[in-house]
């Protein structure tokens, strides 16, 4: 464990180093898979193609787009229409399963955007994904709105299970030359890991769960390992809810966070579906 970390900013960095809340008009838009590539044997790049792609807009590293799925025996998706009781479908199809993911990438001159999906042993984006061939159509939604997360910290820590690793590698892919960056993200094991590119001073840390305790959060338990730099940080969390929640009270406890400088998030929740949690410090001041 580090030492206790000063609560305290600058006076005259409070203002800049306050998030930055960006709403975007929200789109749908029809899709084409143009390539797949397995990354590793849990997870899966979907690049995606199409004139609907033209005026996307991604600027959080953490963004999320709804992706809506095809039914089975459909071509495609039916677009949804967003009316005065939230989305509405055609009444003559089924309703299409939805999930959120992080654009991993958005190329404008290429009009490509990549997913990464996480596989897991069955739902509706991990059985489409494990699938998934040139030409097959999805529909996506959003992004809604971007959260913007300054950069003038004196070092970052990102902590994530694999639903975390895209906005992972595009927040390290993102950071400028000069920050430095502290990854812990969780793993099946060795086989899962990712490459993560970066220009930043980046340490990464992989936590497997195969060698780990089965009564012990794989993320916890290697947090307590590591030693962490003085100065101020801001911490970006997202993992399974519970674990979320307790990481971000460990950090807060136990070394000194700012909770305002925490942006903690459960991307998933045991025995549950198409969650997602919000651990965020409510007071903006």
């Amino acid at each position: 464990m580090s030492d206790t970390f000063p609560n305290a900013s600058k006076p005259d960095l409070a203002t800049e180093r306050r998030p930055q809340r960006v709403r975007h008009e929200l789109r749908f838009r029809l899709i084409e898979v143009q390539h797949v590539e397995r990354l590793t044997a849990q997870m899966v790049r979907v690049t995606l193609g199409g004139s609907e792609l033209e005026g996307f807009h991604s600027p959080g590293f953490d963004d999320h787009v709804k992706v809506f799925f095809p039914a089975p025996g459909q071509a495609a998706p039916p677009l949804p229409v967003l009316g005065e009781n939230g989305l509405s479908f055609p009444e003559d199809q089924p309703r299409p399963a939805m999930r959120d993911f992080t654009p991993r990438r958005y190329d404008p001159v290429a009009g490509v955007l990549e997913l990464d999906f996480a596989l897991h042993d069955s739902g509706p984006a991990s059985d489409w994904a494990r699938q998934a061939t040139q030409g097959q159509k999805l529909v996506i939604g959003g992004p809604r709105g971007s959260f913007i997360l300054p950069v003038n910290f004196d070092w970052h820590l990102l902590i994530g299970d694999e639903t975390a690793l895209p906005a992972i590698a595009r927040r390290l892919a993102e950071l400028p030359a000069n920050a430095r960056a502290i990854v812990l993200a969780e793993i099946e094991d060795e086989a899962g890991r990712i490459v993560l590119e970066t220009q930043t001073d980046a340490a990464i840390h992989w936590a497997h769960r195969s060698e780990s305790n089965p009564e012990t959060d794989p993320l916890i338990a290697a947090l307590k390992t590591i030693s962490l730099p003085n100065g101020d940080f801001h911490s970006w969390i997202a993992c399974e809810s519970s674990s979320a929640k307790r990481l971000r009270q460990m950090l807060v406890e136990d070394y000194g966070a700012n909770p305002k400088w925490i942006r903690a998030s459960g991307y998933w929740r045991r025995g549950a579906a198409g969650v997602h949690d919000s651990f965020d410090e409510k007071d903006k001041a």
